[in-house]
């Protein structure tokens, strides 16, 4: 097993993001914009605080998500790269009268990770701020410390200018941070249960199918796709959920992979991956599946529930 994924565990593992999309939201009308177009409560936001939210088409399908930073004249939205020209396009066709200006910035910021359970020491003995809560974020050299996690696990993103990342980075291994890849990271994700944008989520699903609720608020107010998230709230009729599971045999099931209950379908294998203590996968099961220990066959393997929501 590689020493990033390991620094995940035990140390702290450094992974650039600088591929993910950024964009910069500016005018008088900016946040009444994006709190009626996403899932989370824009209005309630402060400077150098942070949400995570949805984006969704009318019919509650989740279009991309966002890690939304407020900053005193702007909100930057931070989104995986391949819905970085979705999530413009979203919200440019609900600008009509409004005094809102989209900016693509993408190119504009370098964005590093560090996460694992000597994260926040080896920030600070890299010398860099801390952000105390969830999705806030410290202004710092030109750039911005902010608490977020990738993996469910202690996590910061740091985001400043590209000629500004070497450097951080050199700081931060010299403080103890391991460099990882995005293999590293995808596989420290899917064991912890921690689902990501185009690949456990995507346009085929809504919000409580992925039981990603850090990324709703219910008394907001509403917002595009709202009517479909409420009617199941209230109705609390959900047929699939996203759940783990612990998969005997040392084969790893492709994403699409049935998972099978006799000779009927139980859900479909979204994402898997191979750790030291054994194969790991994230799918979408019947919801009389989704509780700890049911069990399932995957390509002739049984598989047991292992986490019930994800993190």
């Amino acid at each position: 097993m590689s020493d990033g994924y390991e620094a995940f565990k035990s140390g702290a593992a450094l992974v650039d993001l600088s591929a993910r999309g950024k964009i910069r939201m500016v005018g008088e009308d900016r946040v009444r914009l994006l709190h009626a177009m996403s899932t989370n409560h824009i209005e309630e936001l402060q400077p150098g605080e942070g949400c995570y939210a949805f984006l969704l088409n009318p019919q509650g399908r989740i279009l991309a998500d966002l890690q939304v930073y407020c900053h005193p004249e702007h909100l930057l939205l931070d989104t995986e790269p391949e819905t970085r020209e979705k999530v413009i396009q979203q919200l440019d066709n609900y600008i009509i009268a409004d005094d809102v200006t989209l900016e693509d910035v993408s190119d504009e910021f370098a964005e590093v990770a560090l996460e694992g359970a000597q994260a926040e020491a080896f920030l600070r003995q890299a010398g860099m701020p801390v952000p105390e809560a969830e999705n806030s974020f410290v202004e710092v050299e030109g750039g911005a410390v902010a608490r977020v996690s990738a993996t469910g696990a202690t996590g910061f993103r740091i985001i400043g200018p590209p000629g500004w990342k070497e450097t951080l980075v050199e700081r931060l291994v010299d403080a103890g941070a391991t460099r990882a890849s995005s293999d590293d990271l995808r596989m420290a994700r899917v064991g912890t249960g921690r689902p990501r944008y185009g690949e456990e989520l995507s346009e085929d699903y809504i919000p409580q199918e992925t039981q990603v609720m850090r990324a709703l608020h219910f008394t907001k107010g509403c917002y595009v796709g709202q009517e479909i998230v409420e009617r199941v709230r209230s109705r609390g009729n959900v047929n699939r959920l996203l759940v783990q599971l612990r998969v005997d045999g040392d084969a790893v099931p492709p994403k699409g992979a049935e998972a099978l209950s006799g000779e009927k379908k139980a859900g479909t294998i979204v994402s898997a991956v191979k750790l030291p203590d054994g194969v790991v996968a994230m799918a979408y099961l019947r919801a009389q599946f989704a509780r700890l220990g049911a069990e399932v066959e995957i390509d002739g393997e049984r598989a047991a529930v292992s986490l019930v929501k994800p993190v």
